[in-house]
């Protein structure tokens, strides 16, 4: 190899580091501004869509719920029997007489809510 050769293959990866450098970067930059993101309160969402029916304690005591046969979602039977997929699909999509939240929630408001359903297990 001559000497042109070898410095255009140095530049050439050179030039690769420091490519790959400020992608790394920049991903650890996005990264940390998705951290930093506004936290979904899903006790609030909880409670101002779905307190209504199933109580603020999760109980379903509410008049309301009575009425629907909401889900006690605070039942440690069925919180161990449902699995997440089926809580985020429930909420997303409706079931029964409860509504469907799709349009209403992002993905990852329904996935705050289902952490806060689990929360509610006595």
């Amino acid at each position: 190899m001559n000497t042109k050769t070898e410095s255009r293959l140095c530049l050439a990866v050179v030039g690769a580091l420091c490519f790959f450098s400020t992608v790394a970067i920049a991903s650890r930059a996005i990264a940390r501004n998705a951290a930093s993101a506004p936290v979904v309160d899903a006790g609030s969402i909880f409670n101002s869509k779905c307190a209504k029916c199933h109580g603020h304690d999760g109980r379903s005591k509410t008049m309301r719920g009575r009425l629907t046969h909401a889900r006690d979602l605070s039942d440690a039977n069925w919180q161990s029997e449902v699995s997440d997929e089926r809580l985020f699909n429930s909420i997303s999509n409706g079931k029964g007489k409860m509504p469907s939240f799709k349009k209403s929630f992002s993905d990852s408001d329904i996935d705050s809510l289902v952490s806060y359903v689990r929360r509610l297990k006595r």
